[in-house]
């Protein structure tokens, strides 16, 4: 029997068949009900959706059986669903909350529960804990009710439904078609046989492109890959674009909320140069006025941008609720980070890997130039950027060395003069030539993960080497 379930940033992810079970979720599907209930908001019903991974469908039909026992009306997707389409329901239908069963970029042999609170956006610390304190005595013998699934949709109380039309609806309020009608796009997309299957390419499809899709099946094993479109995971779809003369490659991670870019010529493009691109970009063509907001560890060329239009920006900690929350408030026009996460102003407080796709497909289609070229002009405007993320193992004893660098950083690194250091998440020196490091403990693995960036290569290869050092790590 398990001691205790815990929430990180993006929910509750276990390996199937050792801590990931029909208990533990019926358990967990429990403790939401309870708060919901709690919290007067349990009839204003659920949204229950889950990704591609094995027997999703059965452990999502698990969680509405609880539910439904516990009288709050289910909305059950009818198929794999992003995550963002379950945020855009939760805030169509104003609904208490949603479910998903997902363990989104995880390695096959896991899944997991993300919880989606009613402002649509990654639950807080407080959220999660309610849910935690919760699960507690269910653990540990406290009754677990639920009723069968055919009797739930039998008395109303379950209904199944395909959320794509509402979603897509919410789109076409983003993206402008017509641009890419006119631009006769060439495009392969690769799923990576996760939830953005039937909805990237579909309305990519409406709008007039010649689509292309690899990995268009289900596959709970995702190809023997882990589900993130990086670097590494999208080479099959670097070599198909430059194969079949594509003008872009798209990808996206196993439950659609994180993107992968690839140019013309078959070179992925990295997630920080994109959110720069695209805030250029809309800034440009929708005439923003007002702040952006990016998290700790994403490049400063966004500031840069930011300044070059006329923008405030504002740093938040690493986690897309800082950053929804801002956007959920009307602060901000748009937020992003460096792994992948995107979203805007009246869309959902929750990063969206297919928006990230459609607005980026709009850009080259509307330009008439490739990613390279778009990388060019800009840099050309606001000046060049090199970043880099390394994640570094932790042995027997560093934790405490890590400690003691926050506690006393340096005054001098990489050959430069520390001008500041920030405590917002992990430690960040900036040096005085506009060159920064920061370091930040995962919350999740024995990994220290160690952001750097500098105006040239050479430049950042010394605040690395310097990190290492500082550190006591071997990269």
């Amino acid at each position: 029997m398990m001691a205790t379930i815990k929430f990180g940033t993006s929910g509750w992810r276990a390996i199937l068949g050792e801590d990931f079970t029909f208990r533990n979720v019926r358990i967990i599907s429990q403790a939401i009900a309870q708060m919901l209930r709690q919290d007067k908001k349990g009839q204003k019903g659920i949204i229950i959706g889950h990704d591609s991974r094995f027997m999703g469908e059965q452990f999502a039909k698990a969680a509405a059986e609880v539910m439904a026992a516990h009288g709050i009306p289910v909305l059950l997707c009818d198929r794999e669903t992003p995550t963002p389409t379950i945020s855009a329901h939760i805030l169509h239908h104003q609904l208490g909350g949603g479910i998903n069963i997902s363990a989104s970029h995880n390695p096959p042999e896991y899944n997991g529960i993300k919880f989606t609170p009613d402002w649509g956006g990654p639950p807080w610390p407080e959220t999660t804990q309610a849910i935690e304190q919760r699960i507690a005595p269910l653990l540990h013998g406290e009754h677990v009710k639920w009723i069968p699934f055919d009797q739930a949709q039998k008395n109303g109380m379950v209904r199944v439904f395909d959320p794509r039309p509402e979603y897509f609806a919410l789109l076409e309020k983003h993206v402008e078609l017509e641009v890419i009608q006119k631009a006769n796009l060439r495009i392969v997309m690769d799923p990576l046989f996760g939830t953005a299957r039937g909805y990237l390419d579909e309305f990519l499809r409406k709008a007039g492109a010649k689509m292309a899709v690899l990995h268009y099946w289900r596959d709970p094993y995702f190809g023997g890959l882990t589900p993130e479109p990086n670097v590494t995971t999208t080479d099959e779809l670097q070599k198909t674009v430059l194969r079949e003369q594509a003008q872009l490659g798209l990808a996206t991670d196993g439950d659609a909320d994180r993107f992968g870019i690839v140019d013309q010529d078959g070179t992925f493009i990295e997630p920080n140069l994109i959110i720069a691109l695209l805030l250029d970009y809309l800034t440009t063509t929708r005439g923003w006025k007002g702040q952006v907001a990016r998290s700790i560890a994403t490049t400063h060329l966004i500031d840069r941008v930011a300044a070059y239009h006329g923008l405030g920006f504002q740093e938040t900690p690493v986690g897309f609720k800082f950053l929804g929350t801002l956007l959920s408030e009307g602060k901000i026009m748009m937020g992003g980070e460096e792994s992948a996460g995107l979203s805007i102003q009246g869309h959902v407080p929750e990063k969206d890997g297919i928006l990230a796709c459609l607005l980026v497909a709009e850009m080259v289609a509307r330009t008439g130039k490739t990613l390279t070229a778009l990388r060019e002009d800009l840099t050309s405007r606001v000046g060049k950027i090199f970043s880099t993320r390394e994640d570094w193992r932790i042995t027997e004893g560093m934790g405490e060395n890590l400690e003691k660098v926050k506690d006393n950083p340096p005054e001098d690194f990489a050959g430069q003069t520390v001008q500041e250091v920030k405590a917002l998440d992990g430690c960040k020196l900036l040096l005085k030539d506009g060159s920064w490091f920061l370091f930040r403990p995962s919350g999740t693995e024995p990994l220290v993960r160690c952001y750097g960036e500098a105006s040239t290569a050479e430049q950042l290869e010394l605040v690395m080497r310097a990190g290492s050092k500082l550190l006591g790590m071997a990269r």
